[in-house]
């Protein structure tokens, strides 16, 4: 019997210290349910933890008060790659918060109180799959190149924002772009919203619902109306009207053929005076041979 009860204390020794290992390195008032996961959903914070372990890989803050993420963070918690960050007061992410080196596959940011989301948010993180920023309802503006270099992300969570514009550039930077949630958001039906429309048709297949699920304001009266009984003949006026970029490029070349055009004339008359000076003394020099 001795060898079995030697045998028995050696495991329960082991299992006591693995058992007070995590919770000396579990967060105050978190919990730990396993060695690489750390919970502090629901806890009122005010702002991230003290004392996360540095090779936690899954960090659950959902539902709490915190109103930034320093952007050194994921340069400390190199093994991180699930953040759940939903329900907390995020007004602003700072660039390149996320760097090339993250492994994270996992991050959300939804209903925040995000305004936009500028370049070089995400920081190239080539790992991140997928990417939740829904239910912000501040969120008015996403930069066309917000998600450069996220060349695995396949799931974009965009629903129920305030976008009523979005440049579709921001969305041809995502080629592994699997599934695309748009929902929600108070879509104007102008002409800037057309390169969006085409490209909603064109890739359907990418929203939960297809079309049916967003709507537009008709620019005249704000009345909404669902994509499904729009087409491109709706935006045909837009073909033929001018973009403030075309019109500012316009005026600049109209001004620079002006200035050569003058300065040609000037170059010109210069050149006739100048002969004809060199005309006069000519003939005045013959002249006086003459004599």
């Amino acid at each position: 019997m001795l060898p079995c009860v030697c045998w028995l204390q050696h495991i329960l020794i082991l299992l006591f210290s693995l058992l007070w290992t995590r919770g000396e390195n579990c967060p105050a008032s978190c919990l730990c349910p396993d060695p690489h996961t750390v919970d502090c959903s629901g806890r009122g914070l005010t702002r991230l933890p003290d004392e996360i372990p540095l090779d936690v890989r899954r960090l659950l803050l959902a539902d709490n008060w915190i109103p930034r993420i320093p952007s050194d963070f994921l340069v400390l918690y190199s093994d991180l790659v699930y953040l759940d960050l939903r329900n907390n007061t995020l007004s602003y992410i700072e660039p390149g918060t996320l760097s090339t080196t993250s492994r994270l596959v996992y991050l959300d940011l939804g209903s925040n109180n995000l305004t936009e989301i500028p370049k070089g948010t995400f920081g190239e993180s080539r790992s991140l799959i997928k990417l939740r920023l829904g239910n912000n309802p501040y969120l008015s503006m996403v930069n066309e190149e917000a998600f450069m270099g996220l060349t695995s992300l396949r799931e974009l969570e965009l629903e129920r924002n305030a976008l009523s514009t979005l440049q579709v550039g921001a969305l041809n930077q995502l080629p592994s772009l699997r599934v695309v949630r748009l929902e929600g958001n108070p879509w104007i039906c102008n002409c800037n919203f057309a390169s969006l429309f085409t490209w909603l048709m064109e890739n359907s297949h990418k929203l939960p619902n297809g079309v049916e699920d967003m709507e537009c304001s008709l620019p005249m009266d704000g009345r909404r109306v669902s994509l499904t009984q729009l087409s491109k003949d709706s935006f045909r006026e837009c073909q033929a009207s001018l973009t403030l970029t075309d019109l500012l490029i316009i005026i600049f070349s109209g001004i620079s053929v002006s200035v050569v055009a003058i300065m040609t004339s000037f170059f010109l008359a210069s050149t006739v005076h100048c002969f004809q000076r060199w005309s006069k003394g000519t003939k005045g020099d013959e002249e006086e041979s003459e004599e």
